[in-house]
């Protein structure tokens, strides 16, 4: 791929991810701006009303700081996403988006309300790690590594004893994580696989040309074994008469 194609395929996976980004700021303004509180729209556990948090979820955050702590991660790992499984990064972000909040839903405490894009990113980033390591493929592990020095650090935030003093959703950053490694392991087969290296098949196909060379030279050996059956022995060799012989010496006794 040369610079413009890899260029505009870098471009093209940001499209949606800032989209997203976009949107959450928006939110946050026009909120900031009426002087409203949307909070009570997030996730509230066993709660009918709480459904809606379901679709509001990753769009609501409680102040600037929650805003642009979940903004840079869904830039990164969102780009990430479509860029290295550009057939499968809309099925990943719905359902992650959806199926994290519903699980929020329906193991998060009924007495608190959940907002913030955090099991997005926890998705994402669970996905992006578990697939690369799964499907052996060298860039995607690459990929894996970048994400697991970027933000492996996430993993504490799904632990309650540590996420509960900070009123820290560790029930949302888990539901983002179970989704996406199920997603890593259920997608395996779709999208990019294992490198298959062109040397490999090239030393096949030479064993089997040496194979077949030696079973043409074998059976040339044979032929020729089985013709020399038919001719004299070199040293049965005719004595020649007396009127071939150009020299003759006689010796005296």
């Amino acid at each position: 791929m040369d610079n413009k194609a890899e260029r505009r395929k870098f471009l093209g996976s940001l499209i949606v991810p800032l989209l997203i980004v976009t949107t959450m700021w928006v939110v946050k303004i026009v909120e900031v701006s009426l002087g409203v509180n949307l909070g009570r729209w997030g996730v509230t556990p066993h709660s009918l009303h709480g459904l809606v948090g379901v679709f509001t979820l990753p769009f609501l955050h409680a102040n600037w700081e929650h805003l642009l702590s979940n903004s840079v991660p869904i830039l990164v790992l969102g780009t990430a996403l479509y860029y290295c499984y550009p057939t499968l990064a809309n099925r990943v972000l719905l359902i992650t988006y959806l199926a994290s909040g519903l699980i929020t839903w329906c193991i998060g405490n009924p007495n608190s309300t959940h907002i913030g894009a955090s099991a997005l990113v926890y998705g994402l980033n669970l996905f992006l790690i578990t697939s690369g390591f799964i499907r052996g493929n060298r860039f995607l592990i690459v990929v894996s590594l970048i994400m697991v020095f970027l933000y492996g650090s996430f993993i504490w935030g799904m632990i309650p004893s540590l996420a509960i003093p900070q009123n820290i959703s560790w029930e949302g950053h888990l539901s983002g994580a179970i989704i996406g490694v199920l997603l890593a392991f259920f997608l395996r087969k779709e999208g990019p696989q294992k490198e298959v290296y062109h040397w490999d098949e090239e030393d096949e196909e030479d064993d089997t040309s040496t194979g077949s060379a030696t079973g043409s030279a074998t059976g040339s050996v044979s032929d020729v074994s089985t013709d020399s059956t038919t001719e004299k022995p070199y040293w049965d060799v005719p004595t020649p008469s007396d009127e071939e012989l150009t020299v003759r010496y006689r010796f005296r006794h």
